[in-house]
């Protein structure tokens, strides 16, 4: 494939609820969590009083499964005051095991946007969390061979998308990545000075809403869906061009 002198060289895609379903058993988890801790106290904030603990443990455990599983056991010791039985905790436990076991279910139309950027320019894979379950979610994706390269990184910032960018031997001013955390996927790039585009998912976790970019706009499209994704880029790379 030749790439151009200018322009974009690289584009990079989220994995989570960009390219697969998460946060929707994600939160169906929380619920069940938050039935189970509920017949003990007569609490309304529940969720809110787990992401502190989720908030809070993620520089001990990283994002993904486990440090949630972790986190639910703890919230579920200190809100009950110790008196949640063992039963319920093995039943939080089978929460994280379900979550890890379950199937991924690839969105609409992804397999073929990837593939109509990938035709065009080289694409990366780049997502955070748990690594044995990062791995197991893009083995059973079936889109593994799209990708020139895979990486599962602890956090998304400025100095991650750095580090990846040099190892690729590819400046900032010339990547793109695709996904639908303003806070992971886009803000990061942008205060690289690369570009971005945002597809937004119909649900959020907490952590990863409540961002406004304050640098580099002009370098973002926000697209309504994944079959836009290639008009989009091809507009972006345009601008990089100039």
């Amino acid at each position: 494939m030749h790439t151009p002198p200018r322009g974009i060289a690289m584009v990079g895609f989220d994995a989570d609820d960009t390219l697969w379903r998460s946060q929707d058993f994600f939160d169906e988890a929380q619920a069940q969590f938050e039935r189970i801790i509920t017949r003990y106290v007569d609490l309304e904030d529940v969720g809110k009083r787990l992401y502190q603990y989720e908030a809070r443990n993620i520089a001990f455990y990283g994002y993904g499964v486990k440090g949630m599983a972790l986190s639910m056991v703890e919230a579920a010791v200190d809100i009950t005051e110790a008196r949640i039985k063992a039963a319920d905790i093995k039943r939080i436990i089978k929460l994280a095991k379900d979550l890890l076991r379950h199937p991924v279910e690839v969105l609409g139309d992804v397999r073929e946007a990837v593939a109509e950027v990938a035709a065009h320019y080289p694409v990366v894979l780049i997502t955070k969390g748990d690594l044995f379950h990062q791995e197991a979610k893009v083995r059973e994706s079936g889109l593994s061979e799209l990708f020139r390269r895979i990486e599962v990184v602890s956090e998304k910032d400025p100095g991650t998308y750095a580090r990846l960018l040099e190892e690729f031997h590819v400046p900032a001013a010339r990547f793109l990545m695709v996904g639908n955390s303003l806070r992971s996927d886009i803000q990061p790039v942008l205060e690289l000075g690369g570009w971005g585009v945002h597809v937004p998912y119909h649900l959020t976790w907490m952590h990863e809403s409540g961002v406004q970019l304050t640098q580099g706009r002009e370098r973002m499209r926000e697209i309504a869906g994944i079959r836009e994704l290639a008009s989009a880029v091809r507009e972006l790379d345009a601008l990089a061009m100039q």
